[in-house]
């Protein structure tokens, strides 16, 4: 008995020294990771139940493909670098205001925001009208805590075309609104946004606005909106409106009654 114990601990011990364990294991863990981010619950609970084969599967069918830029031989990043050299190379030949806004747009996606701000302020030197450019520029001062900037930009864009971006440019306008301590302008905008649109951005922010000045029903709709769409949404879209969906799950305690 006891040498039976001793001889299958010395097995576990010579499994966890070996490389190929530890690369299942750490593999197993980023796939875990990966499916609980993305609200794959089913997923999960089979990585977590059926090891190394289930993250295998789930590698192929889910991570894969919902990331197509990453496929082949590319690291992370590298589409959007390659279009960085090739827009660094348009700008030093023909110095057009597109390109410009096209980098812009990459740092932005990058959370470069001083580097997109640099590229939008060039784009608009050459062409001050181009309201991509101008939206975006409002975009990138808002999320650098710089809604006065923001303000003109995001107003005017609007104000020329209300579904600019299939409606981004008002969302961003209406949070800018409400950072300035204008919430009821803000609902206005939210609203018009969700008359075309149903995005969680819109539900959650317009609901947080109205459970503070007391419009508990209406906020609730909105909540419960988000939840019930939830049920139906692909992994994409969770994956994108997580971070909605986790406000929209703290609010729900806080409009019920």
């Amino acid at each position: 008995m006891l040498a039976s114990l001793l001889d299958s601990l010395r097995h576990l011990d010579y499994l966890f020294s070996s490389p190929i364990f530890l690369v299942g294991v750490v593999f197993q863990i980023w796939m875990l990771v990966d499916a609980i981010r993305r609200g794959e619950w089913i997923w999960a609970v089979l990585i977590l139940v059926f090891s190394v084969f289930s993250a295998l599967l789930y590698f192929f069918m889910v991570y894969r493909a919902a990331a197509p830029a990453t496929r082949g031989f590319e690291l992370p990043g590298a589409f959007d670098r390659k279009r960085i050299k090739e827009l660094q190379a348009q700008i030093h030949h023909l110095d057009k205001a597109h390109h410009y806004s096209q980098l812009g747009d990459i740092y932005f996606h990058q959370d470069k925001l001083a580097k997109a701000e640099e590229a939008y302020r060039a784009a608009m030197e050459r062409d001050g009208d181009d309201l991509d450019t101008r939206a975006h520029l409002g975009q990138c001062l808002l999320r650098q805590k710089r809604p006065e900037e923001a303000r003109p930009l995001l107003e005017g864009v609007c104000r020329e075309d209300p579904r600019h971006d299939y409606g981004h440019s008002c969302m961003a306008f209406a949070e800018t609104l409400a950072l300035l301590g204008d919430p009821e302008n803000a609902i206005e905008l939210w609203r018009h946004v969700l008359s075309h649109n149903s995005y969680a951005r819109a539900h959650v922010q317009l609901a947080e606005l109205l459970l503070a000045q007391g419009e508990r029903e209406e906020a609730r709709r909105h909540v419960e909106e988000v939840l019930s769409d939830l049920q139906h949404a692909p992994a994409f879209q969770r994956r994108r409106d997580r971070i909605w969906i986790r406000r929209a799950r703290r609010l729900a305690a806080q409009v019920k009654g």
